[in-house]
């Protein structure tokens, strides 16, 4: 099987295969350059000048000759056997060569060492193809450019040695060559060993036989290679870049020696200067190839090679300009005929793939032949200077690079977008190979922004036709490009007529075998989440048999100045420059999926990259570092006791905290606190991250005991707690308590203005590397957080930093937060939500917070979030029906954004909250294992005409940016189509880590990565998410699931009631298996209210009887603001009995 190289850059280079193959081909290319140039010098040296011109331009003809000769044997040797074998073979013929180099040299015959050249060239002629050939077999297709770079580095890096030493062994060996000799020898012996390392890939063709009709061989694979246009053209570029090179090489002898009288020595240093300027130049273009062949850089190397050779025409008068017109020559010969090769390479059949390289080789050589006869026209014929010489090459450059350039429109496109994609924005590149080479293919995308076209098509290894906006399409500034690039206008206000003739264009470029873009949303986004995806690509790949699907995602692009975030579009400052993105090619889908399913796949494309952007975010304390520095003296923290800190002074007492609690802290593990949401408590969660601690936050609305348990089942070293609050609590001292008093009163004033000053004035690597030391893995657990236990006993979640960090990426991108915000905390620290949404989201995002430990005191709540002109608000469905009774509206007059979850939000309650404060509760769905959101709801967009959805009442709204949903059967795991309920499973970055020392458990809520819920639920075609009710709230009664949330809906639709007022449990049954008992409020008229259950439509085994219905005066909730289901079912089978 062959060896490939990772696709990181790091893998190429450091790929022991790759690295033996590099040496193995630059020792010869070493010996190739110094045998030849210690021949011409030793020739040149014994003739007079007006004959070197002739005798070096027949010394380079004598060399290429055996390229034109064998080059079509060559290639089919290579497509026929074995690569590394081939390699390993010739580097031995090499070896015997220089033995016999040696002897030629010692003799000082001349006619052997001209056969001896002869033989050389035959050897490189074998060599060549094979050496070239291997490199996509055993590169990713990702890292062609960057090899090809490698490869023309380190042969030029071999060319600029050979010719620096043979011009010293000219001088040191004059007296005897023979050491000359031994050196190349030793070169020899070097090079067979290192091809010995060489990967070994399988053979490929093999069947065809080998022929020894060098013209016909040679006209056969020339119709061979004309079929494909584009490598054709390629070929003849790269053959154009060996023309030019031996003009240069050839001239360059005579140039310094007639115009510039210059030494030996100088002549050899401009060889060795265009040597140097296209090694660089090559492993230039390798590097800003990145993963991809970027034809753009073909014209900007053409362009540069047309300046400098008219340069060179008129700076014979300065040495300086002359070295450095000769190193700039070289780097763009060197940007010219990389992306060339590495195009040739992509492109070429894969088992003919020898045969188009040895055609290359012929292309090649022949030109190099053609430049001894053009080199001897020029100074014998037309009696042209060296330096008009160059003149003639700079004209004849323009019109190459011109008639390429027509010939191949995708050159000067690349060259057109390669300043989008590497200026402007930074893209990564994920699965570019999924593009086919050959032949047509769908590429159905999401639509973020305005120049989504553009980055598609640079990250492209094909020139793709794209579906475009008519509008955009007809703009004066964008017509020329978008014409250029073949796009094919629509528009939604067109009519039926004009709609299916663009879909007929389209459906005509796949059929002549191009690769076709459409935006399958019809529309950019104007909320950040993705929206339907419109069935237009199904129409056109109607009836069209083997035209894969294509998945395409962009990542980021939500953000950069021609999206519509923050609600404008190219009017804001950008966030960064370059802007960096991810373009995700997915794996080919049958041209007959659907647009849910490929919408589908198009998010778990999305989940993948959305991890990308988690790699750079550093650990939560060291963020929080570096967003008080930026917002130093923007409000950061405040609560109900009337505290207030600003980003820098919380940022100065958690490091003075951090340092008090190092010093206490005597044994290693996670920190447990008993402190309620306030500004100590998030000081001391912040200092104990800071330590790199795991925090452990204990629910104190649980039982003292029960509290204490999760603690040590944590392992904790500590329990960080306040006396205050543990009085209120009535608890006793915990085992190893640290009191927040204690430590505060401790703090120093002195070292406070220190770490002020050094804070302020240090660059915030150096404050976070002296305050906080080394990092912590982003994978490393930041919080354990026991789950709330609605429907069994507390598990330990393990969540990371990069958990929690990909919750408030997403949570930022969707609700776009600026100065102006504050959030109101009123959610405790040891519910998930509180503590990522109340603690570390507006820590992160910038906005601050305001805290309240408790979330019922709905009069306190008001006043502080009037006080503090409160933006945000986190709680629950339970927490908002006080809220209208005991709120006055315009104490919530500045709130923007009110998000709930933990229950379902009833239709009623959203209605109610909207009118009395005028803002729509969104709701959204999550568990602590997901840390915790999963999916929410946000604010529609509505301008004008258009809308675009990002509200549906009754649902959960879209998964977060970053996070996958299925809807699975719960007994085969078979995905279920749009609109079908079945078991919700959840992916992605927020999933958790495990729970604690419970491998099984975790076993069994971890499948694939994937979270099983546990939730029954289905997604529509517009993508949102609908929770039907839990797994565990489903009664099995005679053989139906009968679904206890919906009967709960119906109950209150029929009472009236925005209060939860009735909760639908299922006790055993002996004849049915289970039945239905509802635990109600006190209700006006049950009997009415049963009646209208019983005519709602409901399914009559649905319906609880009569004597099912119990009264109940409060209902048990959990201080996560849940019902407590599990104490409701304990009290539903008493009332049973």
């Amino acid at each position: 099987m062959a060896a490939v190289v990772p696709r990181e850059r790091g893998g190429v280079t450091d790929s022991p295969g790759f690295q033996a193959l590099l040496w193995c081909q630059g020792l010869g290319a070493f010996n190739d350059n110094a045998f030849k140039t210690l021949i011409a010098l030793w020739a040149v040296s014994r003739l007079p000048p007006e004959r070197s011109s002739a005798l070096i331009a027949f010394a380079g003809a004598l060399f290429v000759v055996p390229f034109i000769l064998f080059s079509t044997t060559a290639g089919a040797i290579a497509d026929r056997w074995e690569k590394k074998r081939l390699i390993v073979l010739f580097k031995g013929v090499e070896f015997v060569l220089m033995v016999g180099a040696c002897a030629a040299l010692a003799l000082e015959s001349v006619p052997l060492l001209l056969a001896l050249l002869v033989l050389m060239g035959a050897q490189s002629a074998f060599f060549g193809p094979v050496k070239l050939a291997i490199l996509p077999e055993i590169l990713e297709d990702e890292a062609l450019s960057h090899g090809n770079g490698l490869m023309q580095t380190s042969t030029f890096a071999a060319i600029l040695l050979g010719t620096i030493a043979a011009g010293v062994m000219i001088e040191k060996f004059s007296h005897s060559l023979v050491w000359a000799g031994a050196v190349f020898i030793a070169a020899a012996a070097a090079g067979f060993a290192a091809s010995l390392k060489v990967p070994e890939p399988p053979a490929r063709g093999g069947a065809e036989p080998l022929r020894f009709n060098i013209l016909a061989q040679a006209l056969e694979n020339f119709q061979s290679v004309r079929k494909y246009r584009g490598v054709m053209l390629a070929l003849a570029g790269s053959a154009y870049f060996w023309f030019i090179g031996a003009i240069l090489q050839m001239n360059l002898l005579v140039y310094g020696k007639q115009l510039m009288h210059l030494s030996e020595a100088w002549l050899t240093l401009f060889q060795v200067a265009v040597a140097v300027g296209i090694g660089g130049g090559s492993y230039l273009a390798g590097r800003l190839s990145r993963d991809q062949v970027e034809l753009g850089l073909v014209p900007v190397g053409a362009l540069g090679l047309v300046v400098f050779s008219l340069a060179l025409a008129f700076s014979f008068h300065s040495t300086g300009a002359t070295l450095a017109g000769l190193i700039l020559l070289g780097a763009s010969a060197g940007c010219f005929v990389v992306p060339l090769m590495a195009f040739v390479q992509q492109r070429s059949p894969q088992n003919e793939r020898g045969k188009f390289i040895a055609m290359g080789n012929l292309f090649s050589f022949t030109a190099i032949l053609a430049a001894s006869g053009f080199l001897w026209a020029f100074s014998d014929l037309f009696r042209l200077h060296p330096g008009q010489i160059f003149l003639a090459t700079g004209i004849m450059t323009t019109a190459v690079a011109a008639f390429i350039t027509r010939r191949l429109p995708d050159f000067l496109l690349r060259l057109i977008l390669y300043p989008i994609a590497n200026i402007a924005y930074r893209i990564r590149i994920d699965g570019g190979v999924h593009i086919p080479l050959r032949g047509p293919a769908l590429l159905v995308a999401n639509h973020v922004s305005h120049v989504d076209a553009f980055l598609i098509a640079a990250a492209s290894r094909r020139l793709v036709r794209f579906l475009m906006y008519k509008p955009y399409y007809e703009h004066p500034l964008m017509n020329p490009v978008c014409r250029a690039m073949g796009a094919i206008p629509i528009s939604e206000t067109d009519g039926a007529k004009e709609i299916i003739r663009s879909l007929e264009r389209a459906k005509d470029a796949l059929r002549a075998g191009e690769v076709v873009c459409i935006f399958a949303e019809g529309q950019v986004t104007r909320t950040g989440q993705m929206l339907r995806f419109k069935k237009g690509f199904e129409r056109i790949l109607k009836g069209m048999d083997g035209v894969p699907i294509v998945p395409v995602h962009l990542d980021r692009v939500w953000g950069s100045i021609f999206s519509f975030e923050r609600g404008r579009f190219f009017f804001k400052r950008p966030r960064r420059l370059p802007y960096p993105v991810t373009v995700s090619f997915g794996a080919p889908m049958p041209g007959s999926s659907n647009a849910y399913s490929v919408r589908q796949r198009i998010l778990e494309i999305a989940s993948n990259a959305f991890c990308y952007r988690l790699r750079e975010k550093a650990p939560l304390p060291a963020a929080f570092l570096r967003e008080a520095k930026r917002h130093w003296s923007r409000p950061a923290l405040a609560d109900s006791t009337g505290v207030s800190l600003s980003y820098g002074g919380a940022l100065v007492r958690v490091l003075l905290l951090r340092s008090a609690l190092a010093a206490r802290l005597d044994s290693d593990g996670p920190v447990s606190l008993l402190l309620p949401p306030s500004v100590g408590g998030a000081l001391a969660n912040i200092a104990v991250s800071a330590l790199g601690r795991a925090t452990v936050n204990l629910n104190y609305t649980m039982s003292e005991a029960a509290a204490m348990e999760c603690s040590r089942q944590a392992k904790s070293a500590a329990v960080l707690t306040s006396r205050k609050f543990l009085e209120k609590l009535g608890w006793s001292e915990p085992e190893g308590a640290l009191y927040l008093e204690d430590l505060v009163s401790g703090l120093s004033k002195i070292r406070g203005a220190a770490l002020t000053a050094a804070c302020r004035l240090l660059p915030a690597g150096l404050v976070e590397g002296l305050m906080l030391g080394p990092r912590v893995p982003p994978d490393s657990v930041a919080t354990i957080i026991f789950t709330s236990g609605s429907t069994g006993d507390p598990k330990g979640a393990m969540l990371t930093h990069e958990n929690i960090h990909a919750n408030i990426e997403a949570l930022c991108q969707l609700f776009q937060v600026d100065a102006n915000d504050r959030l109101l905390g009123v959610l405790p620290f040891f519910h998930s939500f509180g503590h990522t949404g109340c603690l570390w989201f507006p820590l992160l995002a910038g906005i601050g917070a305001v805290y309240h430990f408790n979330p019922l005191d709905a009069k306190l709540i008001g006043r502080l979030a009037k006080k503090h002109s409160a933006t945000f608000l986190l709680g629950t469905p339970t927490f908002l029906l006080g809220y209208l009774r005991r709120v006055e509206p315009d104490q919530f007059r500045t709130l923007r954004t009110v998000v709930v979850g933990a229950e379902k939000l009833r239709a009623e309650v959203a209605r109610a909250f909207e009118e009395r404060f005028g803002v729509l509760p969104l709701e959204g769905y999550g568990a602590t294992e997901l840390s915790p959101v999963a999916a929410i709801n946000i604010p529609d967009f509505k301008a004008g005409d258009g809308r675009q959805l990002g509200t549906k009442l009754g649902t959960i709204g879209h998964p977060l940016p970053g996070v996958l949903m299925r809807i699975v059967d719960a007994d085969s795991g078979e995905e279920l189509p749009a609109g079908a309920p079945g078991l919700l499973l959840v992916k992605g970055p927020n999933v958790m880590k495990g729970y604690l020392d419970d491998p099984e458990r975790t076993a069994r809520a971890l499948r694939d990565g994937y979270y099983v819920t546990g939730d029954i639920a289905s997604i529509d075609d517009d993508g949102f998410v609908t929770i039907t009710d839990r797994l565990s709230r489903f009664s099995k009664i005679g053989g139906e699931m009968v679904p206890h949330i919906k009967v709960e809906e119906k109950l209150h639709e029929a009472a009236g009631a925005v209060d939860q007022t009735f909760v639908v449990v299922g006790v055993p049954d002996e004849r049915k298996g289970e039945r239905l008992v509802v635990l109600h409020k006190p209700v006006p008229d049950l009997d009415a209210v049963i009646a209208a259950l019983q005519s709602s439509g409901l399914p009559k085994l649905w319906i609880p009887a009569r004597d099912a219905f119990r009264e109940a005066a409060e209902f048990p909730v959990l201080g996560s603001g849940k019902l407590d289901l599990a104490a409701l079912r304990r009290a539903a089978a008493e009332a049973n009995e």
